[in-house]
């Protein structure tokens, strides 16, 4: 499991998929992964030699200005929200499972500030 308290990913949510992808194969060097989720959607996971690096997804809302996402990693993800709770962060989504990555929360800190919570799944 990665370091808890330490940053585990960033994905960019963008309205523009494509254009992203090249943008990142053009001036940084990555390939992609693309991997369906259901309901239309296609995460792409960006790689640098055979490492992924990051991620690339349609952002769900028209009105969403294009915007990277990052997700600290915590050890117990459900214990960490209630913490969050306590201490005024709002979940703005609760804990869910995401097969063969981990369990996620979107936290809006007392601030404002959007940030993912992940309890990734231990490396094989």
């Amino acid at each position: 499991m990665s370091d808890h308290g330490t940053f585990h990913w960033n994905e960019l949510m963008t309205p523009d998929p494509e254009a992203a992808k090249s943008f990142y194969e053009t001036t940084i060097g990555w390939t992609f992964d693309s991997v369906p989720m259901g309901e239309g959607i296609i995460y792409h996971v960006g790689m640098l030699g055979d490492r992924p690096v990051g991620g690339i997804v349609a952002t769900n809302a028209p009105d969403q200005p294009e915007h990277w996402m990052s997700y600290l990693s915590v050890d117990d993800i459900d214990a960490r929200c209630e913490k969050a709770k306590a201490a005024g962060a709002t979940i703005v989504q609760e804990p869910f499972d995401v097969p063969g990555v981990g369990r996620i929360a979107m936290i809006r800190q007392p601030g404002g500030g959007m940030v993912g919570w992940m309890t990734p799944v231990p490396a094989t």
